[in-house]
């Protein structure tokens, strides 16, 4: 019987063991995590979402303290169209962050950074060559596009030195949308290292619709993996979402595809960056409360825990101080719908907005638990103490254990000793 042990992902001329770790933002996919996943052989992420305030938490940096102070003439008015970023500090905190990651990387894995789309912080395309350029600058060992279609992406990049060294790659959810990349690419002479296919199962922002459910991740693969194959299309397919045991990883992986790329399991980990507390909550959650929902601005559904202080919440937006998701004329979903309410409910102290969530304050503040369907399953990987507190998990264990396990069986972890 095979395990995820028994293959390996090629990429150019090096051999890794075939697990990915996904890219989790605001600092959830921390550096400890990519860089425990790179030591023993595999591919870790980091995320460049909201980097700036990354690095003011890792680094003691004030990047957002001096963005609010400048635009703090700004936040009684909801035109945000004046709220820029700084593209030389965006550059200084993005190569800070790659840049402590890369020195402290030891073992034969890899390190890359996601890098979303979707963060238009009021100056898409700049912005977005800026968080690219700077992390190929800082040693990245790759990046991968993260939600929305990056057709441009490739071009913002194929000047730089390292364009053809940096291993790249992209997110999608569909044959039609990998075909669109590829189509759009070409001019650069620059296919994709790798193809990361994730399915309706997956954390965090979906790559469909309200109708996720009427996906299946094993249909999407096979049918990506069968036209690359009539079209003599060498790319590794790495499947995501909804591979919660070494036994579903080794099925893909037996079906032709180069590597998995895994999340869930390794949100209740120590390396993980979610507080301690949060994890309880991943822990102790059922199927019953993980919901799909259209709160994000971005426009993409979202998967998180129902109980997730940041649904319904109204703050006001924090704009001055973010403003991550600001699109380039200044405007964001969330803005629209709390002046809706602000304008509904004249006079209240304190509004609620249902239907969109200021991602960029909630998100820093790890108050949007995203996660993936399997979430609820959490709890059997581990043990339960006798004051009811689940035992979090090593990455090592947590790896090693989609690498070694077979017949859908999880390993529990050695039981921790407390002194008295």
């Amino acid at each position: 019987m095979k395990r995820v042990d028994d293959f390996r992902l090629r990429l150019g001329k090096q051999e890794l063991v075939p697990i990915m770790v996904g890219g989790m933002g605001v600092d959830i996919s921390t550096a400890e995590l990519a860089l425990e996943t790179a030591r023993l052989g595999g591919i870790g992420h980091i995320s460049d979402a909201m980097v700036p305030t990354v690095s003011d938490r890792r680094f003691n940096t004030k990047y957002v303290k001096d963005k609010l102070k400048l635009y703090k003439h700004n936040l009684s008015n909801m035109d945000k169209s004046v709220v820029q970023f700084n593209l030389g500090l965006l550059a200084e905190a993005t190569t800070r962050h790659v840049e402590a990651t890369m020195a402290a990387k030891r073992g034969n894995g890899l390190i890359f950074i996601n890098c979303m789309e979707k963060l238009t912080m009021n100056a898409p395309k700049e912005t977005l060559r800026v968080r690219m350029r700077s992390a190929m600058d800082a040693g990245i060992d790759g990046i991968t596009l993260a939600a929305g279609l990056h057709l441009g992406s490739f071009s913002l990049i194929e000047d730089h030195p390292r364009f053809h060294e940096v291993k790249l790659g992209i997110i999608v959810s569909s044959l039609r949308a990998l075909q669109l990349f590829l189509k759009k690419s070409e001019r650069t002479g620059r296919k994709p290292d790798y193809v990361v296919v994730e399915g309706p199962l997956a954390g965090g922002h979906l790559g469909f619709g309200m109708d996720w459910a009427q996906y299946d991740l094993t249909t999407i693969v096979a049918e990506i993996h069968s036209w690359m194959k009539t079209n003599q299309v060498d790319i590794p397919l790495i499947p995501a979402g909804g591979i919660f045991t070494g036994t579903d990883a080794t099925r893909f992986l037996e079906a032709g595809a180069g590597a998995v790329q895994v999340a869930t399991r390794f949100t209740v980990t120590k390396e993980c960056g979610l507080p301690d507390e949060v994890k309880q909550e991943y822990f102790i959650t059922s199927e019953d409360n993980i919901e799909v929902n259209q709160i994000s601005p971005t426009g993409y559904p979202m998967r998180m825990l129902t109980n997730s202080p940041a649904i319904g919440d109204g703050i006001r937006p924090n704009c001055e101080a973010f403003g991550y998701l600001l699109d380039s004329s200044g405007s964001c979903q969330y803005i629209e719908a709390f002046n809706r309410e602000v304008a509904a409910h004249p006079g209240a102290k304190r509004i609620s907005v249902k239907d969109k969530t200021c991602l960029c304050t909630h998100m820093r503040n790890f108050e949007i638990w995203t996660c993936g369907q399997t979430a609820a399953r959490l709890k059997d990987t581990t043990t339960q103490g006798a004051d009811g507190h689940y035992q979090l998990l090593s990455a090592e264990h947590v790896f090693n254990d989609y690498l070694f396990s077979t017949d859908n069986k999880i390993e529990l972890p050695a039981a921790e000793s407390h002194p008295c």
